[in-house]
């Protein structure tokens, strides 16, 4: 490898290219490039081959390599043809999706943009955690080419966290109607919204109804004028109690967090001016849904008017308004129904997702993807469509939380594969880390631009497989059998109209062969593009992850 990777080094200079504009063109990151030019063994076989095919060499390489006895050899280069990580078939049209069902088959990206701009921790005319001055820093999710990396890494959907004005995270809303001072103006936040759908990405808004901070124009009205407030009855008030702050009545809160201010939703008043606050970020937006923060907080007679006002929009659109509910655990069915929210946060498979990894137990996940979506009359979600995530903005960074971070790979093949809708959070797709310490910064940091490795690479073909190749409906719709399960190893296989995808994963450091009935005797890899025999086994590359296409 070294000795090609020298050779490639060599006519890259004679071809008058630059180290940066190849890593571009390759969609690689520029140490990436660097690491293949020095024979690093660490580099993916994949873009090795992407800078043979570059130049023309392919023959150069297959000539220097026994086809029987190296890994080049072994997955086809004797072919003629490389099989590698970035593919170059054209997507299959995918006449199953529709303007109703767009959910469904969909990339998340999450953003928490407070923390990605670098904005200051509190709104207080302070700089406190601030990494620029910009009076405009929402925009740099279109200037600094963020909206770009969604595109090419195949996002379909974009889930911004709180972007109206609050007292300082976000979930302290000071003012539903104005974007935080923080960030920018309405013009600004139009732009970012206009710049995702002209990528083909949708929008969901966070909204954050159950409480609202101490900040909040009508709790600052009570303040002032305590019962005489006409929007007392906004809040659940103990006017013969006291506050943490000596306001000389009390409140309900959120998880008993004085400074989260519990909006009482028995109010139809409140809920009137909240609706009327919803189809305006629809009209002045054009945004697809909503983000429902702690909707398991929520009243199920009040969901059930959001769903009511959803269905309003989703009918004046001709397309689907999205309500996502942020739930931790029990019966999702109670949130996820036709009187509540589509779709919800799925915090059971995610503990189960690295917790098998760094245990050695794939049991677990095994457990809950059959126990949610499985093909038996006890499971409880199937044909439902959860939100499925390896981190996000109040945990910690999946690279931190892995033991072995080379099973990064394994883990996300996994989400991409499982039932469900696959979400990433930003940064998390090249591998940042990142703890809770004294608070969540450290879980939401201020990034100057995008990166792009091996890891990227890996999503960005994760993404082509699951939504643009003719596996796109099983991978998205189809329902969820186990066929093989064992400590560090999970074979399992999505099937719908007709077509079946067989997953494998191998989360181990060693190469193994799996045993299991697959049904047929042949298929193709939907990430590598490379034929699969079935019989004898199938012997899979440590840290690994297949998509096999079965014949018909």
């Amino acid at each position: 490898m070294q000795h090609i990777g020298e050779s490639l080094k060599r006519w890259r200079t004679i071809a008058g290219i630059t180290a940066d504009g190849l890593a571009q063109e390759l969609g690689i990151s520029r140490d990436t490039l660097s690491r293949a030019e020095r024979g690093d063994l660490a580099v993916s076989v994949g873009t090795v081959l992407d800078m043979a095919a570059d130049f023309g060499l392919l023959s150069k390489v297959e000539a220097a390599f026994d086809p029987a006895q190296d890994e080049i050899g072994r997955i086809g280069i004797a072919k003629g043809l490389p099989k590698r990580v970035r593919r170059t078939k054209e997507a299959v049209s995918q006449d199953w999706r529709n303007s109703m069902n767009w959910y469904e088959g969909s990339f998340v990206y999450q953003i928490y943009p407070l923390g990605l701009t670098g904005a200051p921790w509190r709104n207080d005319g302070s700089q406190e955690g601030a990494t620029n001055t910009d009076a405009h820093r929402l925009l740099k999710i279109v200037n600094d080419g963020w909206v770009d990396h969604m595109k090419k890494l195949g996002v379909s959907c974009l889930m911004l966290n709180p972007v109206f004005e609050s007292d300082s995270h976000g979930y302290d809303t000071r003012d539903y109607t104005k974007v935080d001072s923080r960030l920018g103006t309405k013009e600004d936040l139009k732009a970012v919204v206009d710049a995702c759908h002209e990528a083909g990405i949708r929008v969901l808004f966070d909204a954050v109804l159950n409480h609202v901070g101490r900040g909040f124009w009508a709790f600052q009205d009570v303040l002032e004028k305590h019962q005489q407030s006409p929007y007392a009855g906004w809040f659940n008030i103990d006017w013969n109690g006291n506050s943490a702050y000596n306001d000389g009545f009390s409140y309900e809160t959120w998880a008993g967090v004085p400074e989260l201010v519990k909006l009482n939703h028995g109010c139809f008043e409140l809920n009137d001016y909240l609706a009327d606050v919803i189809r305006g970020w629809e009209a002045d937006y054009d945004i697809d849904g909503l983000r429902l923060d702690v909707a398991y907080c929520l009243d199920d007679g009040y969901l059930g008017y959001l769903r009511q006002i959803a269905d309003g929009l989703t009918a004046k659109r001709g397309e689907k308004f999205l309500l996502l509910g942020e739930t931790m655990f029990g019966d999702y069915n109670r949130w996820m129904n036709d009187h509540a929210c589509d779709s919800v946060y799925n915090y059971e498979a995610y503990k189960g997702l690295w917790s098998s990894m760094n245990a050695a137990n794939m049991h677990e996940i095994a457990y809950a993807l059959e126990r949610q979506s499985g093909d038996k009359p006890w499971d409880l979600y199937t044909g439902k469509h959860l939100l499925d995530f390896v981190d996000n903005h109040d945990v910690p960074r999946i690279a931190t939380q892995l033991t072995d971070k080379k099973q990064l790979k394994p883990l996300y093949g996994l989400l991409f594969g499982m039932c469900g809708v696959p979400c990433v959070y930003y940064g998390s797709e090249w591998g940042i880390e990142g703890v809770q310490d004294y608070g969540d910064h450290k879980l939401r940091p201020a990034l100057d631009k995008p990166e792009w490795n091996d890891l990227t690479d890996w999503i960005c073909a994760l993404s082509e497989a699951r939504f643009t190749t003719e596996g796109a409906e099983a991978l998205c719709e189809g329902d969820y059998h186990e066929l093989l399960c064992q400590p560090q190893q999970l074979v399992f296989q999505r099937a719908a109209q007709g077509r079946r995808v067989i997953v494998a994963v191998n989360a181990s450091k060693d190469p193994v062969v799996l045993h299991f009935d697959a049904g047929c005797g042949r298929a193709q890899d939907l990430i590598t593009g490379e034929d699969h025999d079935f019989g004898a086994g199938s012997e899979v590359g440590p840290y690994s992850c297949h998509y096999w296409l079965c014949e018909r």
